[in-house]
């Protein structure tokens, strides 16, 4: 078998699993127990929350642990959209977003919400002169992805930013599930941010959402005490340290691997240029974890189960996308149907060998003459 989808889920690191192992096998008590067992529990938990803030260079009381970034997703899209309903039910996303994203806004749109989807650029980028003429004094939320999960596309969060500057009673919402622990995030000028560990080596059933103080937003979730009162549950005490760990070890060694992805990502760019039929989808601009490409006349779908019977994991969209339908990120930037129902994605690792590249384009060749023939 040959793993190209890392950017739907990564395989623990050894470390952040006995890290977890160790932390459920010595703090037995819940943090929110007043006992000693509890207090060495609350203790060490609010050392790992500390040591995730100071990670991406925020404030301890800024972090909610979710179960993952969807959970994270629908806290800070509803949560915000439910408070500032006194101010208005404008929300401006992109049609770019995760499907935790867009289906948390069309929940919305069912409770009387309004919903506006900017423009998207031929480089994959939101028009930014869209999102000044979509805003309005109405406005409560703009949500945008910082990395599109089939493009790789960097969004241009910054602009966005300084936009929003001049509607004080709009807020910003970043899902950062395909940046952070990849490539460099900055949280300036915004307001939350989720993210999942298990992107980058971690565990599965863990996310957290950057909250930045003085945001209020209504909890999806309401019941006993935790570490915030936005999120209510029992701390996962040793989830929230292998998050720390997966942070940790990611951003240490960020400059390295992106490097190592890179070189995977130009190499695979380089090879699949020789092929008439293929189109790369991805803009250069895009991360390099994410390669995006469609073979012209063959379904996503159909190349991906051929690639299957060869032993290589690819996907078509994200894995939570809906099947059978056309990539929403493809259409945007091809306005070609036929090019979005033949998309799909490859996504590399710095785990990613020179076999592996070697046998997935083995595979490709064999594939590609056999559909495209």
């Amino acid at each position: 078998m040959i793993y190209l989808d890392y950017s739907a889920n990564t395989p623990v690191n050894p470390k952040v699993l006995e890290r977890f192992c160790h932390l459920e096998q010595t703090y037995m008590g819940n943090p929110n127990s007043n006992h000693i067992a509890g207090r060495e529990a609350k203790q060490k938990m609010d050392t790992i929350t500390a040591g995730i803030a100071d990670a991406l260079q925020v404030l301890p009381e800024e972090i909610i642990y979710t179960s993952g970034a969807s959970e994270a997703n629908n806290l800070a899209i509803k949560g915000i959209a439910h408070t500032g309903r006194h101010i208005g039910k404008h929300i401006i996303s992109s049609p770019l977003e995760h499907s935790s994203v867009s289906g948390a806004l069309t929940a919305l749109q069912e409770r009387g919400y309004e919903i506006d989807l900017m423009d998207i650029r031929r480089d994959g980028t939101i028009d930014l002169e869209h999102l000044r003429e979509l805003l309005r004094k109405d406005t409560v939320l703009v949500a945008v992805c910082a990395v599109d999960s089939e493009l790789g596309t960097i969004q241009p969060m910054k602009q966005i930013a300084e936009i929003l500057q001049g509607y004080p009673d709009c807020r910003l919402h970043v899902d950062a599930t395909q940046a952070v622990g990849k490539i460099p995030v900055c949280f300036d000028g915004v307001d939350t941010m989720s993210f999942a560990p298990h992107k980058f080596y971690g565990l599965n059933g863990s996310g957290i959402l950057y909250k930045r103080k003085g945001v209020i937003v209504e909890p999806l979730i309401h019941g006993g005490a935790s570490t915030t009162i936005y999120r209510s549950g029992t701390p996962t005490l040793a989830l929230a340290g292998a998050a720390e760990l997966a942070l940790e070890l990611a951003l240490a060694q960020l400059s390295e691997q992106l490097e190592t992805v890179q070189n995977w990502n130009t190499l695979l760019r380089k090879e699949l240029e020789n092929y008439p039929k293929v189109r790369i989808n991805s803009p250069q601009h895009a991360v390099p974890h994410i390669l995006n490409i469609s073979v012209q006349g063959v379904r996503g779908t159909a190349f991906q189960q051929a690639l299957d019977r060869q032993g290589i994991c690819i996907s078509v969209k994200s894995a939570c996308s809906v099947p059978d339908t056309p990539s929403r990120a493809v259409f945007a930037v091809s306005r070609d149907r036929k090019q979005a129902l033949s998309s799909w994605r490859i996504s590399l690792s710095h785990l990613t060998t020179q076999e592996e590249i070697d046998g997935f384009l083995s595979a490709f060749e064999t594939c590609y003459k056999e559909l495209t023939t």
